[in-house]
């Protein structure tokens, strides 16, 4: 069986569907002309984003567990579609309850499926690219927002932005329909042709770890927490990009809708490079470099008041919040093993889940309180950042003392 896996063709695949699911990053550019047509406050409009992401430990968990019984194809397909018609029912909301069922609730339940489903069986058929894997398939989910965002401002500025939901919805659900057909399920223990797993450390046997028993180990927590603390910067930005832009910088809609476009291309670009580099450097080193930036970018967007910092910033934040997503997920399986890597990833990616939950509401809430200012909101993620890589460290000096048998 294995030698008939198409693995590119997979990953390809995989990312075409993830091009679709990741349009959520582009929400902040239908947040504000939704707000202006229906009356609704942005603090109830960016709700639904939360929701959104907040809701995901449910579907990653399911379809880690999927994936892992082998029925990955099912998994994305079903993920993929029912996102579509999240996005196409979202174009029909008349009240803000509406707009958390079918953006929130429909809309994340379909992009967890779908992303633990691409993400857990692709890089199970690269166990000597994990990094490259992991980054190119998250790049789909990071860079979605690179088409959204204009096309779907094309359409708000044409009709509303309830028309741009319709309309993306129904191109999603083809797109991935027909993306489906080329996705392979991951043969268990795959090792593509001419690869030798390397040795352990201590020679000892490889070991797959469970969710219970990953639960035992005092690793697990401090990655959650690092993801938590990683990815808590980029969904204050994506979340509300286009409005930063106009509120702090002065910028048009349309050319705020170009930073959105700008910030999701450093984030597809940046889950790409940094995951290679993680394959060299190693995920924890690579992982300071990249907390040491985003406190650098918040700290120029809080200095710099023209439109050449916030370019600055948000490409520095792109790039960090897409190496953060990229290099999670080779940490945990060589943590714990391929085996139950979809399962063992949904639960750590609750970490990514709270930070949806906290950050968007952290920003949109200071920001209101000060007049549309985020500076405090930056400060607060400069705090962030500093606790994850305090917990960095702490996990490197534990890495060093014990000696764990995994999948390296």
């Amino acid at each position: 069986m294995s030698k008939n896996i198409k693995r590119w063709q997979v990953l390809v695949a995989s990312t075409v569907v993830l091009l679709c699911t990741g349009a959520v990053y582009a929400f902040s550019v239908f947040a504000g002309p939704m707000s202006a047509t229906k009356g609704w406050s942005m603090s109830e409009i960016m709700l639904a984003f939360t929701i959104n992401a907040a809701i995901g430990p449910i579907p990653m968990i399911l379809g880690g567990f999927l994936t892992d019984k082998g029925l990955a194809k099912w998994a994305i397909a079903i993920g993929g579609l029912l996102f579509g018609l999240g996005f196409f029912l979202t174009g029909f909301a008349t009240s803000p309850a509406m707009l958390y069922l079918t953006y929130g609730v429909i809309g994340g339940l379909g992009q967890g499926l779908a992303y633990s489903g691409c993400l857990s069986n692709t890089i199970k058929l690269f166990p000597d690219k994990r990094g490259l894997a992991s980054g190119i398939i998250t790049a789909g989910m990071g860079g979605a927002a690179i088409i959204a965002a204009p096309i779907g401002n094309y359409f708000i500025q044409q009709f509303d932005a309830l028309y741009a939901f319709r309309v993306l919805g129904i191109a999603y659900m083809v797109i991935v329909a027909v993306a489906s057909f080329f996705i392979q399920t991951a043969p268990a223990n795959y090792q593509p042709e001419g690869w030798t797993p390397p040795q352990q450390p201590g020679g000892k046997p490889l070991v797959n770890k469970n969710w219970q028993n990953m639960l035992r180990t005092p690793f697990f927590y401090l990655i959650f927490l690092m993801l938590f603390t990683g990815a808590f910067s980029g969904l204050m930005i994506a979340s509300n990009a286009s409005v930063i832009g106009q509120q702090m910088f002065n910028l048009s809609a349309g050319t705020a809708a170009f930073y959105v476009s700008l910030y999701s291309l450093s984030n597809c670009a940046g889950r790409v490079v940094w995951g290679t580099v993680s394959d060299k450097l190693g995920r924890n080193h690579t992982l300071s470099v990249i907390l040491s930036m985003i406190i650098v970018a918040f700290l120029i967007l809080v200095l710099l008041s023209s439109q050449l910092g916030f370019a600055t910033g948000i490409v520095i934040l792109g790039l960090c919040f897409g190496g953060v997503m990229g290099v999670f997920p080779p940490m945990v399986m060589e943590n714990y093993g391929p085996v139950h890597q979809g399962v063992n990833y949904g639960i750590v990616f609750c970490g990514y889940s709270a930070a949806a939950f906290f950050a968007p509401k952290v920003a949109a809430s200071m920001a209101t309180a000060n007049k549309g200012d985020f500076t405090k909101a930056f400060y607060v993620a400069i705090v962030v950042a500093l606790v994850g890589f305090a917990l960095n460290i702490v996990y490197m000096q534990l890495k060093k003392r014990v000696i764990v048998p995994a999948i390296s």
